[in-house]
């Protein structure tokens, strides 16, 4: 059977949009699910990435828990070397950067929410461990 090619331009176009609607819904998914992951919901409030932990004290209040942690990251640097004379070396370098977690107790049967504070402001919001 022998298609015109107009139906061909039609299946084309057709195709196009499902494609269109599907990366949009995919697209809607992942912003809904990244901004349910970098909040935490207190009182009718979420608090997230780039709010200060005062903030955080005065909509949700005291965590069960305060932690310094050391999170590991990488750091570039430069090095001099006296073996090779010129320009200095790129150095990639794993590095301790004292942050401090947070955890609250979103109540039985709930995962705990556990908060990262870096220099001042929410770095981050995850889901801990299953409360009792």
């Amino acid at each position: 059977m022998k298609h015109s090619r107009g139906s061909t331009m039609w299946g084309a176009a057709r195709c196009a949009r499902l494609v269109t609607g599907v990366s949009i819904a995919a697209a809607a998914l992942l912003i809904a699910s990244s901004a349910s992951a970098q909040s935490l919901a207190c009182n009718g409030y979420l608090v997230g990435k780039g709010a200060s932990p005062a903030t955080l004290l005065q909509t949700c209040g005291e965590p069960v828990y305060r932690q310094a942690v050391c999170v590991p990251m990488v750091q570039l640097g430069w090095v001099l070397t006296p073996y090779r004379p010129g320009s200095p070396e790129a150095v990639l370098a794993n590095q301790c950067v004292p942050m401090e977690e947070w955890t609250y107790d979103r109540g039985p049967g709930t995962f705990f929410g556990i908060v990262r504070i870096y220099n001042g402001t929410i770095e981050s919001v995850r889901d801990g461990d299953r409360g009792r």
